[in-house]
């Protein structure tokens, strides 16, 4: 497996934000979770690409956001606010390396938090971030190489994936007050512990689970269903409405 990740800048303290006040963000923190981040996927078995910090914009450590890498190809996205449509042309050619390319085309907008993949079944979150428009582009995209593609409305969160995320062995990690639990019936649904909502962004890389050190009590849900588990602080980026997935684009 390998992971592009993007070294953070000075600059993230002007990142967007949507639900979340703005408070002061200690970039000297941010570095040392950034390294700790990267530590942890190296551990796992990844291969792991450190891209270099754009100081000119601000949300650009969020790689996740800018593409969506499968087997066959990588789509470039569209990210929903314009300030953010830079990143992807800087993460370009690091995926043109490793995959043909497809871009999302305006009017569509796709961010990659919003992406949730579960086995050969993508949910796209209809959100702010993406419309209908980038769903139908992604579709056309992926389906024609057998992948389902499914529209899905999240509540009260940015992203898809800040409600739900897979964490392997059949099973999803979910907020049910963001998203219908319903919709992901085929696979076991393993609720956030109360007063844990971010919990639900956790990030599988090799073997392991990666929680946020926010959320102890899902990840100690998650040990007793035997999953091996990891915590990792990542609070200075929580404070720019990121979660664990955000940090990273994963592909085989």
């Amino acid at each position: 497996m390998q992971a592009i990740v993007r070294a953070p800048s000075e600059s993230i303290a002007r990142c967007a934000l949507t639900f979340l006040e703005r408070t002061p963000i200690d970039f000297e923190v941010a570095l040392r979770q950034h390294g700790e981040y990267v530590r942890a996927l190296e551990e796992a078995g990844l291969d792991v690409r450190i891209l270099p910090a754009e100081a000119d914009l601000p949300d650009a450590v969020f790689v996740e956001d800018t593409a969506v890498v499968v087997d066959e190809c990588a789509v470039l996205t569209r990210p929903g606010i314009e300030s953010r449509r830079p990143e992807v042309d800087a993460v370009a050619p690091a995926l043109d390396a490793v995959r043909p390319t497809v871009r999302i085309e305006a009017p569509g907008t796709l961010e990659g938090g919003d992406v949730l993949r579960v086995g050969r079944t993508f949910f796209v979150g209809q959100t702010a971030r993406t419309n209908a428009e980038g769903t139908r582009q992604f579709a056309g995209i992926l389906e024609p190489h057998g992948y389902d593609v499914v529209p899905v409305t999240p509540h009260g969160c940015l992203h898809l994936k800040s409600a739900v995320t897979y964490i392997g062995d059949g099973t999803v990690l979910v907020n049910p007050e963001w998203v219908d639990v319903d919709l992901f019936s085929r696979w076991q649904c393993v609720p956030v512990a109360p007063g844990e909502p971010y919990g639900a962004n956790a990030l599988l890389a090799g073997e392991i689970v990666h929680v946020s050190a926010s959320a102890p009590l899902t990840r100690r849900k998650l040990d007793a269903l035997g999953f091996t588990t990891r915590s990792l602080d990542t609070s200075e980026f929580e404070k720019a409405e990121a979660a664990l997935t955000c940090l990273s684009l994963i592909f085989s």
